[in-house]
């Protein structure tokens, strides 16, 4: 039993199931599920650093599939009946009017914990360009793992700046 366990662990230790893990959790983290995709983003990046280009696509890719997903959620919610009371569009008034503003852009905070999901369904609710909003989930969650990256290579560094 225990050698199992240990070639089990091995196995997931291997640096393409790894960057398979990072992306399934990254997806799944850009949903409404409450995972974060930084924490095994940054564990990957300790385990195998000069695989850091390749983990920030995979990472970056997931995640934004994930934001993608929210959207469609979004778009094919508008289009069902009763799919949200008249209070809570109300309640959104304001907020609505602020994103409208910037549209798509605003999904370049995406990323950001408990406003980022809704953000992109809201995008797909209000039917905000596909693509647009495809380029800026993918700005926006690129530059998060790319600055994660950027800040541990800096800490291992032993010149600085």
């Amino acid at each position: 039993m225990e050698s199992s366990i240990q070639a089990f662990l091995q196995a997931i230790s291997i640096p393409w199931v790894g960057l398979t893990s990072v992306g399934v959790m990254a997806f799944l983290s850009a949903t409404i599920l409450p995972l974060s995709s930084e924490a095994a983003f940054f564990l990957y990046l300790v385990k195998f650093p000069e695989n850091m280009w390749t983990l920030i696509v995979v990472a970056s890719l997931g995640n934004t599939l994930g934001g993608v997903f929210n959207w469609q959620i979004g778009f094919f919610a508008k289009n069902t009946k009763d799919s949200i009371s008249s209070p809570k569009i109300q309640k959104m008034g304001r907020i609505s009017t602020y994103l409208h503003q910037f549209g798509s852009k605003s999904l370049l905070f995406s990323w950001v914990p408990i406003i980022g999901d809704p953000l992109a369904v809201y995008a797909g609710w209000s039917k905000w360009p596909f693509w647009s909003c495809c380029l800026y989930l993918a700005i926006g969650k690129t530059v998060r793992y790319i600055v994660i990256a950027y800040f541990y290579v800096l800490s291992n560094s032993s010149t600085g700046l």
